[in-house]
């Protein structure tokens, strides 16, 4: 599957934000050499909450599928009378499925019960060798109560026998026979010995593993050559299921959990492990995934250099502004970028110095267009020629630098996670499960101690397929 990467008016859009900083400050409050304290990262969590709507063709097409042929079988079973009867108990074509209520289920389960009925050992048993064979069909009604435990087994705390679905009797050695008692009894004798009274039923985990080893695998991002990797590791999961009449099975699957970074040569090879199950209360239908992304300041120095090195702004029509070098370092919770120039002038004038630059980077995700408000800038070292004509000139490059630091993302925006969204895309034998609107913002811009941290958020929604 293809790994998400950023198209390149992503990547102009990323280093445009970091060329301006966090936060737009006067130019006399501006001190390069100021220690100011760095601000904290948040945590980067994601959290998703998917209702199922189940219906009970697909529940009931399960059932049959993963139910045996063979339900249980009984031997030297005794009839009264001095009878015994060897038995199969076998499924006999299609279950059915219908919801009572909220939490109880009725099932109609065909029933075959095949065999022989003979007499018991000894005595005329010895002179009559022959035995009864016995093929009958029956469609027993039965209503249980499934429950999901947190361990994420399966059980049923309720099994109750309403209607055995038809009348089992024969006749051997001129006695009429009504089986139908002992074929109640034997179904409620192995519901409560092989239902009732085992709470870890059937596991679900390995089927919900399967599903989660394939969206919770890590990953690798890469924004302009530079490769991360990206975990999640889940801290809950959480669950509400409940039928519903005429329609099937609701299910309200949440999970929540924390987004970690690894070297790109040392990603996990497979997804963490699930949490146990924990109640749901949350109803709606969202993904939300917070990706962070990080910057050493030498790799700042080096895109912003890749991506402004040798352009020339005009100042007047005599000097145009050209920066030669960035050096990128925290400046509390705004980033700070002292850029070396020149000012050369198509007369053959030359002025040198260097800029403290700090901005306010605004994105609107309504018109997708990142711009920048409140740029401001100081002058850091330089001739007293450079400063007077940087003062002088300081409206012209600060509207054309106004100017260059706006990029409508459109389409793009959306697009730069287009691997995530094949990631979080599923085709089962049940269902298939896609994603719906992604969209991808910005949360933040964060100078640390060793480089500037870039959250980003994704959101989008999904949508169910059943089979």
């Amino acid at each position: 599957m293809t790994e998400p990467t950023f198209p390149s008016e992503i990547k102009r859009a990323l280093i445009f934000w970091i060329v301006t900083g966090i936060l737009a400050v006067s130019c006399k409050s501006l001190n390069p050499t100021a220690s100011l304290p760095l601000p904290t990262v948040p945590s980067t969590k994601s959290s998703l909450n998917i209702p199922l709507e189940i219906p009970f063709s697909t529940l009931t097409a399960v059932a049959n599928r993963e139910t045996p042929t063979l339900i249980f079988r009984q031997r030297g079973m005794d009839l009264g009378n001095g009878l015994v009867g060897d038995f199969d108990f076998s499924r006999n074509g299609k279950i059915q499925l219908r919801a009572l209520d909220q939490q109880r289920l009725e099932v109609v389960f065909p029933l075959k019960i095949q065999g022989e009925v003979g007499l018991k050992p000894g005595g005329i048993r010895n002179l009559l060798q022959s035995r009864v064979p016995i093929n009958q069909s029956l469609a027993p009604v039965f209503v249980i109560n499934p429950q999901l435990q947190s361990n994420w087994y399966l059980g049923i705390s309720e099994f109750e026998l309403l209607d055995l679905g038809g009348k089992m009797a024969l006749s051997v050695l001129g006695i009429e026979l009504d089986l139908s008692p002992l074929v109640r009894q034997e179904i409620r004798r192995f519901a409560k010995q092989e239902l009732t009274s085992k709470p870890n039923l059937l596991a679900l985990k390995p089927l919900m593993e399967s599903v989660w080893n394939q969206m919770g695998k890590p990953m690798i991002v890469e924004v302009e050559g530079k490769k991360t990797g990206l975990s999640i590791r889940p801290d809950s999961v959480k669950l509400r299921e409940y039928f519903q009449p005429n329609k099937g099975l609701h299910l309200d699957l949440g999970f929540q959990g924390q987004v970690q970074v690894h070297p790109a040569k040392a990603l996990p090879s497979r997804a963490s492990p699930l949490p146990t199950i924990s109640a749901n209360t949350d109803a709606s239908n969202q993904i939300e995934l917070q990706l962070p992304l990080e910057f050493t300041y030498l790799e700042l120095d080096a895109l912003i250099q890749k991506s402004f090195g040798g352009q020339s702004i005009p100042m007047n029509k005599t000097y145009r502004f050209n920066a030669t070098q960035f050096r990128t370092q925290a400046y509390g919770d705004r980033l700070g970028i002292t850029v070396a120039f020149t000012a050369l002038s198509s007369k053959g004038g030359e002025l040198i110095g260097e800029l403290f630059l700090v901005g306010q980077p605004v994105y609107d995700p309504a018109t997708q267009v990142l711009r920048v408000d409140n740029l401001d800038f100081v002058m850091k070292s330089g001739s007293a020629k450079a400063m007077l004509g940087t003062m002088i000139k300081k409206g012209k490059i600060h509207r054309q630098l106004s100017q260059r630091m706006k990029m409508p993302l459109g389409e793009t925006i959306g697009e730069s996670l287009k691997g995530l969204q094949g990631r979080l895309s599923l085709q089962t034998s049940v269902a298939n499960l896609s994603i719906q609107g992604l969209q991808i913002v910005p949360l933040g811009f964060y100078p640390t101690a060793t480089g500037l941290a870039i959250p980003l958020k994704a959101t989008a929604t999904t949508a169910i397929q059943w089979k």
